[in-house]
């Protein structure tokens, strides 16, 4: 199903539902994140003359943000709640033992500066929040780096999708820059395949 179709279906509140989901619930890690947020600034573009209906950015700025930064809040407190057992969970289809893992290099290697830099990584989104709880770290600089991320996130890829609306005439040619929203995910999956191929057995 294309990012356009779940919006067109979904709505503005569905929008926001996916948002917080990816952001803040562990099996919302699968969720099309940037592809729905570059869709939405495409649909609120003042050049989206092609009947692929019609949003308002302001709306969806300021939903999206709130929806980005509540569901952040929502997997920290996750993670508090839970502590350390969250790494020792069983894996299911909807987790992953290994995503945490992942959540937590970034954590060894960036700090707290994870929680924003995590917003523009796939499957690291969802799951740098709870690890931030179980690793107890402070609530107030959690909150802080949540809100900039949130905000650096929602605004720059909405936009980027706003530009694209107005930019790109060709009907045909914007599902194919949303497409390139799905790019971070490929290299995502590249990198865990060449770190299972590369563990010793």
């Amino acid at each position: 199903m294309s990012p356009s179709h779940l919006i067109h279906t979904l709505g503005l509140l569905g929008l926001f539902g996916i948002v917080f989901a990816e952001t803040g619930l562990l099996v919302g890690f699968f969720l099309p994140g940037d592809s729905l947020l570059v869709t939405a600034g495409v649909l609120s573009s003042a050049g989206n003359h092609h009947g692929l209906g019609h949003l308002n950015l302001g709306l969806v700025l300021v939903g999206c943000y709130v929806a980005a930064v509540a569901g952040a809040q929502v997997g920290y407190l996750i993670g508090r709640s839970a502590g350390p057992a969250l790494f020792n969970r069983p894996k299911s289809r909807f987790f992953k033992p290994e995503h945490v893992e992942k959540a937590q290099g970034y954590f060894d290697k960036y700090g707290n500066r994870t929680i924003v830099l995590a917003r523009f990584i796939p499957v690291v989104r969802t799951f740098a929040n709870p690890v931030a709880g179980v690793s107890r770290m402070k609530a107030q600089a959690f909150t802080a780096y949540n809100l900039i991320g949130g905000l650096v996130w929602v605004v720059g890829v909405t936009m980027l999708g706003f530009w694209i609306g107005d930019s790109v005439k060709d009907i045909y040619l914007i599902p194919a820059v949303i497409v390139i929203s799905f790019i971070p995910i490929g290299v995502e999956v590249l990198r865990a395949r060449r770190r299972a191929a590369s563990t010793p057995t």
